[in-house]
């Protein structure tokens, strides 16, 4: 046995033996999370692919993991193969698996069966500076990670494999297979008889047979991320995305566990896709071996066709275990901020989008005035949206004409150059709004250059007709990226942009979705290939202009993954702002993306998308726990409302550095009895602050509404629990108690606790002052604190002295009973701050 640890603790163990009769080999490979977790373990027998044995809590004697293959390997039965179905690491018919077909791979027409032979197993730990072997040059969330490689063949076919597992700090784990075609040519010449054409290559992850509910997530535009529940029956359940992006209705995630699993309890399995393009995650279960869960990218016909001596990878497919998939998440999240490390020492700036504020009316003047109002409320960023380039007075022109109109922006005091130097004048970072990868028919780069939009049908021959064009959408197509000029059109006017206007911040969006895509370029189907070229371009960007931050936008949520969130700093999670939709899909995004990276806005009332009206206090509330910002004319916006906005963004600056390091978590409405109530809260990871929601969407089963449970406390510390003065000052319009609520009623903290131990219970800071996780120093005058409980406000929300008092509590009691919500009417939150302290 032979043991590696790399730098963060996670360990890797090899081991070789025999199986118990003496008759074969047996070589194993035990991966262990460094806060002891998770495990995971692979073994292989004599020169068969290996078979993952464990992957659920670290196991007390891996010593003793080879013997697993033993332990679990089916008997033969009457009416099957020599051997029973037990699915390997690329499971083929070879080995018996008569499931759906999970390597989909010709030699032009022919169809090939593959039947693998191990050539070695090694373990290394993981150098982040050595990229994530596909397209990221650097991979800083794999830092002090570990590694097992596979490498087998099948001599017939000629086809290698290299077939890697990860296991991260904290526990995430991920896999990804590079398929070799090293047939020789027939001649010196490849006339394409040689070239092995991949459809898919799928990895999947076996589970125990408890693990028989699956939860995935549905949805579409302004309403993304809706999770629904099945059971996995004897059949395969999958989810497809064929719109050159995730889309809306693909699951963001696909969680296997216990039946009932939720937030907080139940054993659960949740894998993701780390890829922007094409695919697909599925769950299976046969009669014959326990159930897999399982991801991969879907390939068109000819999209990737590997001459002798090329490879193709697979994108990662991503894996966390937990109980509940609250812990489950904070695997996810831990990776994701370890790839954005900045995050966690430099706040993340409010920012004002201007797009619902004024759409496609630009001018300096109305901006330039915007840009001021932002800047009292406590905007730190100011994104210029759609509508500022050539001919682009509405959705109809423009696109892929990437230089400022001078007929909007003429030269001079009025130039967009000119609103970015007020926007810096004024202490905020400027950004700028694209869509790289379209175009609209109607631009100048259009008429110029047919040729490089993605078309139905196209050859790439010299003279041939370029073919139909496919079926618009929002009047727009898709500029082919994987063409080396249009490549270049795009990434050199956007990287001269960035410069001319010292941009801080690009709004990346993509409206269309990509069907019938062919390259008139290559002639062959282009999504694998338009979604490396979109990472390349982020990359670029990025290295060309140190500290420039990327937000991915795809009609609102339509392109959330870890494959882009490699390069993306931000994700915009729906084109809805109104608060009652935003609800459900922040809350599902947040399994994978930490709320720092989440875009989260406040919008007008009624929103535009759905016509409701809703209270500011939801509205902000409800964004509160995401990289704030606002969607919103603040020049038709009378002063008391900016007011009152510029209390809660205080209080947001207040509590940030929480949000950029804490560990998130969930309750309702799974973990109760009412449909009704939803929590959301940030704790942070040494438990001594927390920040909660709680949501009250619609009238409740109960009434007044039950006590809610406060998950991810420390159950052995005490608490002093207090409302956020912003989110209570309009409780006599969204309350309806008729009686005081007891432990809220000022007058003093309940239970004669000592002061908190992260400093203030988090009112408002001002924007200027030094704020470490837990700790507010300076306190603005809307919003004075004093140590360990909220006792003054803003005379812009006066708060009652029946929500002005605090009460302290049992860690345990605070997770098993609760506290006593505000009862309220429908459509309302509040935000309970909660601080440990000392008895």
């Amino acid at each position: 046995m032979t043991e590696l640890t790399s730098s963060a603790g996670v360990r890797i163990v090899s081991l070789n033996d025999t199986t118990l009769d003496g008759q074969h080999s047996l070589q194993g490979v035990y991966l262990e999370s460094d806060n002891g977790e998770v495990g995971v373990a692979l073994v292989a027998r004599d020169k068969e692919l290996p078979r993952l044995v464990h992957w659920g809590r670290a196991l007390a004697h891996p010593r003793h993991v080879l013997h697993l293959y033993e332990a679990q390997r089916p008997q033969r039965v009457s009416g099957e193969l020599d051997d029973t179905t037990w699915p390997s690491i690329l499971p083929t018919q070879a080995e018996a698996w008569i499931g759906a077909k999970r390597l989909d791979i010709r030699r032009g027409t022919r169809e090939l069966f593959l039947n693998f032979e191990l050539q070695e197993i090694t373990t290394t730990l993981i150098d982040p500076a050595q990229g994530d072997g596909l397209d990221a040059e650097l991979d800083p969330g794999a830092a002090g990670g570990v590694q097992v490689n596979v490498i087998a063949r099948d001599s017939a076919q000629n086809i290698a494999v290299n077939w890697r597992l990860q296991m991260l700090p904290g526990g995430l784990i991920r896999q990804s297979a590079r398929l070799v075609n090293n047939e020789p040519m027939a001649s010196g010449e490849n006339n394409g008889a040689d070239n092995l054409e991949i459809s898919k290559v799928e990895l999947g992850w076996p589970l125990p047979s408890r693990a028989s509910e699956v939860l995935t997530t549905t949805g579409h535009h302004l309403h993304e991320r809706r999770a629904q529940r099945q059971k996995l029956s004897m059949s395969r359940i999958e989810k497809v995305a064929m719109a050159g992006r995730p889309d809306f209705d693909f699951s963001l995630l696909l969680a296997a566990g216990t039946p009932g699993f939720s937030f907080e309890e139940g054993e659960v399995y949740v894998e993701h896709l780390g890829w922007s393009g094409n695919s697909v995650m599925a769950a299976e279960k046969l009669p014959y071996c326990e159930p897999q869960i399982s991801g991969a990218e879907l390939l068109y016909g000819g999209e990737v066709s590997l001459e002798p001596g090329d490879t193709y990878a697979t994108p990662w497919l991503y894996g966390s275990y937990g109980n509940g998939l609250n812990e489950a998440s904070k695997r996810y999240h831990r990776f994701v901020r370890a790839a954005h490390p900045c995050f966690a020492q430099v706040q993340r700036p409010v920012l004002l989008n201007t797009w619902e504020a004024v759409y496609f009316e630009h001018s300096y003047a109305t901006l330039a005035a915007l840009a001021d109002k932002a800047a009292d409320a406590g905007v730190e960023r100011f994104v210029v949206d759609d509508g500022w380039f050539m001919h682009r007075r509405s959705d109809n022109a423009g696109l892929g004409d990437w230089s400022v109109d001078p007929a909007v922006w003429p030269e001079g005091e009025h130039s967009l150059k000119a609103l970015a130097d007020h926007v810096h004048a004024k202490g905020m970072q400027f950004g700028l709004w694209f869509e790289p990868e379209m175009i609209n028919p109607d631009s100048d780069t259009a008429r110029a250059h047919p040729e490089w939009i993605l078309r139905a049908s196209a050859s790439n021959q010299p003279g041939s007709e370029l073919g139909r064009l496919p079926m618009q959408g929002r009047n727009q197509q898709v500029i082919d990226l994987t063409n080396p000029a249009a490549y270049e059109h795009v990434f050199n006017a956007m990287d001269t942009l960035v410069s001319q206007l010292h941009i801080d911040y690009i709004k990346w969006d993509h409206n269309k979705l990509v069907t019938e895509p062919i390259s008139p370029y290559s002639g062959r189907p282009a999504v694998h290939e338009q979604t490396r070229a979109v990472y390349s371009i982020f990359q670029g960007l990025k290295k060309n202009h140190p500290g420039l931050e990327i937000e991915s936008c795809s009609s609102g949520g339509g392109r959330i993954d870890l494959g882009m969130l490699r390069f993306a700093d931000r994700v915009w999670v729906s084109d809805c702002v109104d608060p009652v939709e935003r609800e459900e899909n922040q809350r599902w995004d947040s399994v994978i993306v930490p709320p720092e990276i989440l875009g989260e806005h406040i919008g007008k009332s009624p929103a535009d998308s759905t016509k409701r009206a809703t209270s500011l206090s939801l509205r902000a509330a409800m964004a509160f726990f995401g990289h704030l910002g606002v969607e919103w004319n603040l020049l038709t916006v009378p002063a008391e409302q900016l007011e009152q906005l510029a209390v809660w963004v205080d209080a947001y600056k207040a509590l940030r550095p929480l949000f950029s390091t804490g560990m998130v978590v969930h309750s309702g409405p799974d973990d109760s009895d009412e449909p009704a109530a939803y929590v959301d809260g940030v704790v942070a990871q040494d438990g001594s602050k927390a920040v909660y929601r709680f949501t009250q969407l619609t009238a409740s089963r109960s009434y007044p509404a039950e006590p809610v449970r406060l998950p991810g406390l420390n159950p052995r510390s005490l608490y002093r629990v207090s409302l956020l003065p912003a989110s209570v000052a309009d409780m006599p319009e969204k309350g309806n108690g008729q009686s005081d609520l007891l432990w809220a009623v000022g007058g003093g903290a309940r239970g004669g606790a000592a002061g908190a131990r992260g400093g203030a219970a988090g009112a408002g800071a001002s924007s200027k002052s030094a704020v470490s996780e837990g700790e507010v120093s300076e306190v603005s005058s809307k919003s004075a604190v004093s140590e360990g409980e909220v006792s003054e406000v803003s005379s812009a929300s006066p708060v009652s002295p029946a929500f002005s008092g605090s009460v302290t509590l049992d860690g345990e009691a605070l997770s098993r009973y609760g506290i006593r919500p505000p009862s309220l009417h429908p459509a309302q939150a509040v935000l309970f701050v909660v601080d440990e302290v000392e008895e």
